[in-house]
């Protein structure tokens, strides 16, 4: 279970690094050191005092580790001053929803700690972090594991219940050695990091927030991800082992006639979705999914969405099949709303079409009711089939429409149960300015 995040502070918090590294070659021109962007951009990630003593050494210099460290935080704060950090965009949204949503939060970086309240408290953040771990706090700097172990010390928590996230390949190796997984931040002002350690890339925060850690977290555990919940029903990743119910509900002759994609023998079936999982899942984000009943947790169906070729067009196509047991009972329609609506609010996808055979009556009736659109006929794994589609614009409308027509029955309701009452004239006045049609 997902207890933690810890973060890094420059280049994740702050875009830091092109002024701290600009800082610190402003520094060594004093010391009588020409260094370059290339050179320095290999200590990021890595403590003041570490940088310092491989400079001292590469470069001969006649001075010590304080007196360099004192010169570059002077320079610091005089560039600071006159330039300042700017924000990483949208990481305080990411924070705060970690912290509404319970989740504990430390900083764990190679700066200074002065440094890591200053910047913390500057961007109204620092109330959201339980710890500050600071670099001065460990004998080694990143690459070595330390910091981050000390992080889970102090949040009391262990390995596995905790995610980092980096912008530097020596925060990632650091990561890696405590065991702890890792997002990777891709700030082009961090230089060329390898983050090939992190278990996902990210290039912006715009679009980050618990679900997507949560989710990631789970993946990078072999954990299935719920992705939504309705009434009756939770719709998650399948795993491995829900693939054997699944292929017994695809036994009923009733339920397979217009399924063409679970194959006939169940370990092959179970040899795709060891695939599935690793190239489908985990790489778009979403997929076919488990449909579990929420009182029992037994799976009833799979639900969902996925890249197919269609009519020679690349289309996301919403698909579904549910056990027999379950037809009639406003099931399809209520898994096949969640995943749209998760499609178009949560994944930002533009369209979706569903290719029904003529003569599946049930699907095409489902389709009618999520206000998908009938385009064409066309010929589909050698069906005769008819092509439905929605657009999120359209699907925005229906949605707006519907909460209106609840909103004025609501109003309704409350207007007609007082209607001949003593006190009639004063609910009236009350609620008939939220009907347009009064």
């Amino acid at each position: 279970m997902l207890k933690a995040v810890i973060f890094d502070m420059d280049g994740v918090l702050v875009d830091s690094e092109p002024l701290n590294l600009q800082a610190l070659i402003n520094t060594l021109k004093d010391f009588g050191a020409n260094l370059t962007l290339e050179y320095c951009s290999k200590f990021i990630g890595v403590s003041v005092s570490d940088t310092m003593r491989q400079i001292i050494d590469d470069y001969k210099l006649n001075t010590t580790i304080d007196e360099l460290k004192l010169a570059n935080t002077a320079m610091k704060r005089k560039m600071i001053k006159d330039e300042g950090y700017p924000p990483i965009p949208y990481v305080k949204t990411l924070i705060q929803d970690l912290y509404h949503n319970g989740i504990k939060m430390a900083v764990a970086s190679s700066s200074p700690e002065e440094d890591i309240l200053h910047v913390t408290k500057t961007l109204g953040i620092y109330k959201y972090f339980d710890k500050i771990i600071s670099g001065d706090f460990v004998e080694h700097s990143k690459p070595d594991p330390a910091i981050f172990n000390l992080a889970l010390k102090e949040l009391g928590i262990s390995t596995s219940q905790a995610m980092v996230i980096e912008d530097s390949m020596n925060g990632t190796i650091a990561a890696e050695g405590a065991h702890i997984k890792t997002i990777g931040f891709l700030n082009p002002n961090s230089g060329n990091q390898d983050l090939s350690r992190a278990c996902v890339l990210i290039e912006s925060f715009q679009d980050i927030d618990y679900h997507f850690i949560e989710s990631e977290y789970r993946r990078a555990h072999g954990l299935p991800v719920e992705i939504t919940k309705t009434k009756r029903l939770v719709i998650r990743e399948l795993t491995v082992d829900d693939i054997k119910s699944l292929y017994q509900i695809y036994q009923d002759p009733k339920v397979h006639e217009f399924i063409d994609d679970i194959d006939d023998y169940l370990q092959n079936e179970i040899d795709k979705h060891k695939a599935y999982i690793k190239n489908v899942y985990s790489f778009f984000g979403y997929g076919l999914w488990g449909v579990f009943d929420k009182d029992s947790n037994k799976l009833i169906g799979r639900c969902g969405i996925q890249n197919r070729t269609i009519d020679n067009h690349l289309e996301i196509e919403l698909g579904y099949l549910l056990d027999g047991n379950h037809w009639g009972m406003g099931y399809a329609l209520e898994c096949t709303k969640a995943v749209l609506s998760y499609a178009f609010e949560y994944l930002g996808i533009q369209r979706i079409v569903a290719s029904i055979d003529k003569l599946n009556s049930r699907s095409i009736n489902i389709a009618n009711k999520l206000g998908m659109v009938r385009e064409k006929e066309i010929m589909d794994n050698c069906r005769h089939c008819y092509l439905y589609s929605i657009t999120k614009d359209a699907y925005d409308k229906r949605t707006e429409k519907e909460k209106e027509d609840k909103r004025k029955e609501a109003v309704n309701k409350v207007l007609n149960k007082y209607e001949g009452g003593i006190d009639t004239a004063v609910y009236k006045k009350r609620y008939r300015h939220l009907d347009n049609d009064k």
